[in-house]
């Protein structure tokens, strides 16, 4: 079953240097291993919320707003598509990604 990681990060958090100097090994370690399972099908990191544009159509007259669609304190800082045999195979992938430690990793699938 393929499912949507959204990788969530806190607005504020901050992280140490030595934290900082360890995601992109660590994330890159993530991505070869889910690479060489054969599981993550894409990923990518975003940019800032500060560089989002929602759009709304309302009454037939579109609508844009900077920002993120949501006001919430985490925002979606990337995504990756995974291929899994179930749920708990896409848990356990999720939980293996660096930036549960200090955000939030959202599963879910793709489908009707």
């Amino acid at each position: 079953m393929k499912y949507l990681m959204l990788i969530c990060v806190g607005e504020n958090v901050d992280l140490s240097p030595a934290e900082r100097a360890e995601i992109g090994p660590a994330t890159e370690a993530w991505v070869q291993e889910m690479d060489g399972r054969g599981i993550r099908q894409f990923g990518d990191q975003l940019r800032p919320i500060t560089d989002a544009t929602t759009v709304r159509v309302r009454d037939s007259e579109v609508l844009l707003a900077d920002g993120p669609f949501a006001e919430t304190k985490e925002q979606i800082a990337g995504i990756d598509i995974i291929e899994c045999a179930d749920l708990d195979q896409a848990i356990e992938v999720a939980a293996k990604h660096p930036v549960a430690k200090f955000g939030m990793i959202e599963v879910r699938p793709f489908g009707a």
